[in-house]
C-alpha cells in the first residue's frame, strides 16, 4: 500500500513538473491545471448557450428579472478575486431549483430556485458561491483530474512528457461538461462557502443569508422533496459540516443588507405564475403515464393562468400527438414557436411531426433550425435519414455518428444506420473472403456479407503465388449470407490447407 501511494505521488509530482502549476486566484495556492485561463474561458463560452438550451432556455416572461439578477451578480463579481473574468448571469426557465457555473464565469440560476429564496441576501449567497467556483477554477480542476485519469497518467503511471499542450488540452476538453457539472468535492464546496460569504460582505450583504440558505438545504436534504434534492444537491451536496462552518465564519463579519422587498418585487411574476407551473407539472406526470386527455385538462388551466409560456404549448403538442391528432399537435408546436422562437425544442418536434407525415421538406427545414440552435440525437438521426434518402452517404454517416454518441433510444438505431451508410461508402469492407477446399479437391472462395444490405458485382482475386485469377461474382449476396465461388485452382490432396493461396476483394457494389 505504501509503495502504491508513493508511486502515485511520484506520478503527480512529475505531472506538476511537466505541466506546470497555476495560481488559484482566490486562495493564492499553486494548483495543477491542464488548462490556461484563456482555454477555460473558451470552454465556458463554447458550452454556455447549448447548456442553457438543454436546461429549458432563458426565462423570458419578465425581462426585468434577468436584468435584476445580472445586476446582483455583477455587483458580487466586481468584488471577487477574479473580477476580470467575462462573467455572465442568466435566469433559466426551469422549475427545478438549481444553480451552476461553467468555467470562465458563465453562471445560471433556475427560476425554480428563485421562487424558493426569500431575499436578495440569499440570492447573493447562491451567486457568490457560484462565482467562487468560477474564480477559483474548480471546473478546470475537475477537468484536469478527469483528463489525467482518462490518459492513465495517475492510474497506470504513464509518462506525460511526450504529450503536447494541444493533446493535453484536448484530453481535458473531452472529459466534457459532465466533469465540471458533476458533484463538487467537499473541499471545493467549503471553499466556495467560505469565500462566497466574503464576497457577500464586500458587496454589503448580510452573511446570515448564506447561513440560512445552508440551514434550509440541510433540512431539505433530510426531508421529502426528491425533486429539490436531486436537482440542487447532485452538484452541491449540503452537509451539517458546511452549515457549522458557515455559522462560525459569519461571526467574523458585521451584519449587512437583506433587501427583502426589492427581491420580492423582482420575482413577483415568477410567484404569480407558480400555480400555472404547478398545473404543468401535473400535466407532465400524466403524459409520462400516457394519459394525454387528462394532461390537456391540466394544460388548459396552466395556459389560462399564463398564456405566454412556450413549454405549456409544447406539452399540448405532445398530448395531441399522443392522441394521433396531428393537426392540433402541429398547431400547438407552432404556437410554442411563436411564444419563444429562440428555443430549439418546438422546431424539432414540429419538424419530426411533418417529416413523419410525408412533408419532408418542411420537416427537415424545422429540424435544421432546431439543430442550428442545439444539436440533439433525435435531430441528428432525422437529418441522417434525409441524407440517406438523397444518397449523400458521407453526410448521413456524420449525422448518424452524432446521434450514436448520445445515450437513449436513438443510439442503437443510429449505430445500425451508420453501418448502412458506411457500407454504401465502402461496400468491399463488409465482404469477407476466405479460401476453402471444394470437392473434389478444387479451390474455392467463400464470400460472406457482414453488412446489413445486399451486395453484388464483387470483384475477387485469388493467387497461388505464381498465377492470379480475377473473378466477378454478379449475383446478390444478402446480409449475413455467404456464397461459394469455384476458382481455376486445384489441389492434389483435399487435405491440403488454404495456406498456399491468397485472396482479396477489389470491388463490391451495393445491390439495387
Amino acid at each position: 500500500m505504501f509503495k502504491t501511494r508513493y508511486f502515485l505521488l511520484i506520478i503527480v509530482i512529475a505531472a506538476q513538473f511537466v505541466l506546470g502549476c497555476s495560481t488559484n486566484p482566490v486562495t493564492g495556492k499553486q494548483e495543477l491545471s491542464l488548462l490556461s485561463s484563456n482555454q477555460e474561458i473558451n470552454i465556458g463560452e463554447k458550452n454556455y448557450g447549448s447548456y442553457r438550451q438543454a436546461q429549458g432556455g432563458d426565462y423570458y416572461l419578465d425581462p426585468s428579472l434577468q436584468s435584476y439578477v445580472s445586476g446582483v451578480g455583477a455587483k458580487l463579481a466586481q468584488v471577487s478575486d477574479a473580477p476580470n473574468l467575462p462573467y455572465e448571469f442568466v435566469v433559466l426557465n426551469n422549475s427545478m431549483p438549481n444553480a451552476w457555473a461553467l468555467p470562465g464565469g458563465k453562471i445560471a440560476i433556475n427560476r425554480g430556485l428563485l421562487a424558493y429564496l426569500e431575499d436578495e441576501a440569499q440570492l447573493a449567497a447562491v451567486l457568490a458561491h457560484e462565482i467562487v467556483h468560477a474564480a477559483a477554477r474548480h471546473g478546470a480542476s475537475q477537468m484536469t483530474r478527469g483528463a489525467l485519469t482518462n490518459l492513465g497518467l495517475i492510474a497506470i503511471g504513464a509518462g506525460i512528457e511526450g504529450k503536447t499542450n494541444t493533446q493535453l488540452y484536448d484530453a481535458a476538453s473531452q472529459v466534457g461538461i459532465a466533469a465540471w457539472m458533476s458533484k463538487y468535492g467537499r473541499d471545493d464546496e467549503l471553499e466556495s462557502d467560505y469565500y462566497g460569504m466574503e464576497y457577500m460582505v464586500r458587496a454589503g450583504y448580510d452573511p446570515q443569508g448564506a447561513v440560512e440558505l445552508q440551514k434550509a438545504f440541510v433540512a431539505l436534504n433530510k426531508g421529502s422533496q426528491p425533486d429539490f434534492v436531486n436537482a440542487l444537491f447532485a452538484s452541491h451536496p449540503p452537509s451539517q459540516k458546511r452549515l457549522e462552518a458557515n455559522k462560525v465564519n459569519a461571526k467574523n463579519y458585521p451584519s449587512g443588507r437583506r433587501y427583502r422587498q426589492r427581491y420580492q418585487n423582482a420575482i413577483a411574476q415568477v410567484i404569480k405564475d407558480q400555480p400555472a407551473y404547478d398545473f404543468a407539472k401535473q400535466a407532465h406526470e400524466k403524459l409520462r403515464k400516457k394519459q394525454p386527455k387528462e394532461a390537456l385538462r391540466d394544460l388548459d388551466k396552466a395556459i389560462l393562468a399564463q398564456n405566454n409560456e412556450f413549454s405549456f404549448w409544447l406539452m399540448r403538442g405532445y398530448a395531441w400527438a399522443m392522441l394521433d391528432n396531428d393537426k392540433n399537435a402541429e398547431l400547438a408546436f407552432t404556437t410554442s414557436i411563436i411564444k419563444n422562437p429562440a428555443h430549439y425544442k418546438a422546431y424539432l418536434e414540429r419538424g419530426i411531426l411533418l417529416y413523419d407525415q410525408g412533408q419532408r421538406e418542411k420537416g427537415i427545414s424545422d429540424i435544421k433550425r432546431s439543430h442550428a440552435i442545439l444539436p440533439t440525437a433525435k435531430g441528428s438521426y432525422y437529418l441522417g435519414e434525409q441524407e440517406m434518402a438523397m444518397k449523400n452517404y458521407a453526410r448521413a454517416k456524420s449525422y448518424y455518428s452524432e446521434a450514436s454518441n448520445s445515450p437513449g433510444k436513438f443510439r442503437e438505431l443510429a449505430e445500425q444506420k451508420m453501418m448502412v451508410a458506411d457500407q454504401n461508402l465502402n461496400p468491399k469492407k463488409y465482404i469477407q473472403a476466405k479460401v476453402v477446399i471444394v470437392e473434389p479437391a478444387q479451390v474455392g472462395i467463400k464470400l460472406t456479407n457482414l453488412g446489413t444490405v445486399s451486395i453484388h458485382n464483387v470483384q475477387i482475386w485469388i493467387s497461388n503465388g505464381k498465377t492470379t485469377q480475377n473473378i466477378l461474382w454478379n449475383k446478390n449476396i444478402n446480409s449475413k449470407k455467404s456464397a461459394i465461388i469455384r476458382s481455376q485452382f486445384k489441389v492434389g490432396v483435399s487435405s491440403l490447407s488454404d495456406q498456399f493461396f491468397q485472396v482479396g476483394i477489389t470491388k463490391a457494389v451495393i445491390a439495387p
